[in-house]
């Protein structure tokens, strides 16, 4: 049978493609650093790496539920204990 194509595959090959910058000839060290820093500002990989790093799940609605029942439970109790004066900050 033949291979099917994923839609937006070379899309993803892209994405996830490593900067490759090689030193030239007589290029010193340094020109080369300025040189990669700059083309990986220009692709967007630091920004991207930076939006995913500390990107969060989405809570499923039973647990936005859960969170905020729990968070009435507490301030209920919180209440109860503050009213008889053994409420510490």
């Amino acid at each position: 049978m033949g291979e099917r194509k994923r839609k937006g595959h070379s899309r993803d090959a892209l994405k996830n493609m490593a900067l490759e910058i090689k030193k030239q000839e007589r290029e010193t060290s340094q020109a080369l650093i300025y040189r990669f820093s700059k083309s990986v500002q220009q692709s967007g990989l630091l920004l991207r790496a930076r939006k995913t790093r500390f990107r969060q799940k989405q809570k499923s609605r039973q647990m936005k539920k859960r969170a905020a029942l729990r968070r009435e439970e507490l301030k209920k109790e919180y209440e109860k204990l503050k009213k008889l004066g053994e409420f510490l900050k």
